[in-house]
Order: structure tokens, then sequence, then C-alpha cells
């Protein structure tokens, strides 16, 4: 089974980052792998293992856009145990969600995967779209927000849980198929690959992190270059940010001597209620 998956660097969310004129600053930023997207690198990573520390069988295939600077966060997931990269060049700040389905859609085309799994969303930009707009242009089957996967043993299908408002639902969806992952993927036993893995198979509770020995293989892993013109895609943003501006500073707070003028507050200062 081959396995494909997208990555996102972003700038450290617990990093302060300042203004200038009417963007943020990212001149400074720390980098760093979208928190989901490593949810997703797990997932695909236990689908084609037996099991913690058990064989593997299939492959892993990371897909990025941005400069070549990003190449340093796929050599981290690398070392997690992913197989190769594809490092579609690309800037940050005129990528947006549609141009990158188009993009991942070219890369369908020429990796034809069985799966390709994303995070559900990116923690700079938080738009929820890559996955919906890439399974639409595919023609693929979906399934987001995944709490859970376990892959047919005829490989032919997988079985969901995603989480709605009104609690968990469980779905059959046909492969190939595009899916999107929340943070409940990486329980012990939320994925499985039934034709390795038996039901008893499990995973530590969170994801994996790089061991010296993945460190120094990574290094030797592929990760290919290309241009978005090469896979035949011209396709410009449909978004584009026109300012940004940070939000207004947070007022002190008040004391009230009692629950109504609590309530009263409320009502005519805060118009809440």
């Amino acid at each position: 089974m081959k396995i494909l998956v997208s990555c996102k660097r972003v700038p450290n969310p617990e990093q302060k980052l300042k203004f200038s004129g009417a963007a943020v600053d990212l001149s400074a930023a720390s980098w760093q792998v979208n928190p989901f997207d490593e949810y997703a690198v797990e997932t695909a990573l236990r689908l084609t293992e037996k099991g913690k520390g058990g064989e593997r069988a299939g492959e892993v295939v990371l897909i990025s856009i941005g400069p070549k600077e990003v190449a340093q966060q796929m050599r981290g997931l690398l070392a997690m145990g992913a197989d190769r990269g594809l490092l579609v060049g690309g800037d940050d700040a005129a990528l947006d969600p549609d141009q990158v389905a188009r993009v991942l859609r070219a890369v369908v085309a020429a990796e034809k995967p069985d799966l390709v799994v994303l995070g559900k969303q990116s923690v700079d930009g938080d738009s929820n779209q890559v996955g919906q707009l890439l399974a639409g242009y595919l023609g693929w089957p979906q399934a987001t927000f995944l709490a859970s996967i376990v892959l047919a043993a005829d490989g032919k299908s997988a079985t969901v849980t995603r989480e709605v408002d009104a609690g968990v639902e469980e779905k059959k969806i046909p492969l190939p198929a595009v899916v999107t992952v929340d943070l409940r993927i990486i329980g012990k036993k939320a994925v499985r690959n039934a034709a390795l893995a038996g039901p008893e198979a499990e995973w530590e509770d969170n994801q994996r992190y790089a061991s010296l020995k993945g460190i120094m293989a990574a290094k030797k892993k592929e990760i290919r270059e290309v241009t978005a013109a090469s896979l035949g895609v011209t396709a410009s943003p449909v978004v584009k940010t026109i300012h940004q501006e940070p939000p207004p500073p947070r007022k002190a707070g008040v004391k009230v001597a009692s629950v109504e003028e609590l309530v009263a507050k409320l009502r005519t200062e805060a118009k809440v209620l």
C-alpha cells in the first residue's frame, strides 16, 4: 500500500511575533511541522506496520509545498519513518487552500497512492478546506476529522469513526480515498491495517519521536524538489490577504458587588445577554 501524506511548516504557535506594517513579521519565526500533519504521518506509519516496533509493509510518501527550507521539517518526518518526500517549490504567503489542493491533485495523479492522509487543518490558517477540496477535485470518497481508521484485510475499504456535533459516527469508505485526521487518531488502538495487524495490536498513546537511528537514516532518504509548473499546475490563489491587524488590547476586569450587578453589566455593557 502506498500512502501519501501532506505536511506543512507553520510558525511555532507559542512564539510571540510582531507586526510589520499590515502583516505579521515572520522573519524571526521558529518553524515546525503542523501538529495535525504529524498525526497524519503517524497514522500512515501505523497503517503500514504490524504493531509497535513491528515490520512494515508499504510506502509512506510525504508531500509539502514551500521554500527549500521546508526540507528541514521534512527530514524530521523522514526520521520518524516516512520513506521519501516530494517538495514542491512555493511561497508560504502566496498559497491558499485551493492552490494547495490543485497541486496535491497533480501529485496524486503522478504517485497514484491508495490513500491520502492529511491533518484536519493547519494551526496558522485554520481553514480546514484542503482535504475536502482535494477529494472533490479527484472525485474520491472522503472522511474528515477521523478519530480512528481500520483498513480492511483486502485493502479495498476502510472503516472510520469521526467526531461530529452529536458524538461519533462510523462510516465505511472505499479506497482510494482522502481522509483528514484529528488528535484522537493517535490513540493506542485507533489505527490498524487488518491485513498486517490483529485486533490486539497497539501503539503508544502519542506520536513517535525520531530515534538516533531514524535521524541518521533520514539523511539518505530522498526529498525530490519539483515545481508546480512541472506538475502541470498553473493556478493562482483565489484567496488573498489584504490586511492583518493585532487584536485590541484587553481591558482590565472589574469587580461587582452582587450577581444582580454582574447580570446588569453583561446585559448593558458587554451585551452578551
